[in-house]
């Protein structure tokens, strides 16, 4: 099993595709692990060398007693990179994962080469968009993040999809309850990962579920609106995990995206089904 060991633990990663492809990393979010991109892998490793890896406290990655939790994600996967000798690279970071890629870039300018931010703002607010979350914070007030992770439609309609999302969810080994709290001090922040993002200058791609429950499309596409250059799109008939209720929207979403930012790409020999898993 492929691990890296750096940063006091042995974090876990996979790679798929041709190895002189660009490059495209794939964030997880809080509900997941490396496993929940089975339905983007096969389609995106065609035209790209995709890595996925667990964040520490996921999957097969275990963080050490005491560590610094989800303050070291953006430096775990900037020794990941560095172990798989990748410069630059485009990532999708979805929900949590956004708390990688937002830090990674202001530690480490133009190493991204495109950024979509599925299922998250990255910290990319301002006071429309907090007003949006704070309105719908009392709306979905008493409920949980895991009976928000997919929409009522998908659990409905495919009680399968969401018995295997939980099952995937359920690799995850135990991590204390404040393990995504703010670190001491920033609970009341008020600023915004906007600047950051504009100064590196990074094609951005603000993706999220119409139904999203946990990021609502608003608080993306207004956050889209702010950001000059940046593209929204919204999944239809799709909650918070886009990527594994709606996979062919979603993925047809990231290629296209994707495209224009390494627009020299070869053709895939699906493009004409460009998204469709296999």
């Amino acid at each position: 099993m492929p691990y890296m060991h750096a940063n006091e633990i042995d974090l876990y990663y996979e790679e798929y595709g041709d190895p002189e492809a660009p490059t495209l990393i794939l964030a997880h979010g809080a509900g997941g692990n490396h496993l929940v991109w089975w339905q983007q892998v096969p389609v995106l490793a065609e035209r790209y060398r995709v890595v996925t890896f667990d964040h520490r406290a996921f999957g097969f990655s275990k963080d050490v007693p005491g560590g610094p939790g989800r303050r070291a994600f953006s430096l775990d996967l900037h020794a990941l990179l560095a172990h798989l000798e990748i410069d630059q690279f485009a990532m999708i970071a979805h929900s949590m994962g956004g708390r990688t890629a937002t830090p990674f870039a202001w530690q480490f300018p133009d190493r991204i080469r495109a950024l979509i931010l599925s299922g998250t703002l990255g910290g990319a607010v301002n006071d429309d968009v907090r007003a949006i979350q704070a309105k719908h914070a009392e709306k979905i007030a008493g409920q949980s993040l895991r009976a928000r992770a997919m929409s009522e439609q998908t659990r409905s309609e495919r009680p399968d999809l969401h018995w295997l999302y939980l099952r995937m969810n359920a690799v995850n080994p135990r991590r204390p309850k404040t393990f995504l709290a703010p670190s001491p001090g920033m609970s009341n922040w008020r600023g915004s990962s906007m600047p950051v993002l504009e100064r590196t200058g990074v094609p951005l791609l603000f993706l999220v579920g119409e139904h999203d429950m946990i990021v609502p499309a608003d608080a993306m596409r207004t956050a889209h609106e702010a950001m000059p250059g940046s593209q929204f799109v919204a999944i239809p008939k799709a909650g918070h995990s886009a990527y594994f209720e709606q996979p062919q929207a979603y993925n047809s979403a990231v290629l296209e995206f994707l495209g224009e930012a390494y627009p020299g790409l070869r053709p895939s020999p699906s493009a004409s089904r460009k998204g469709d898993p296999k």
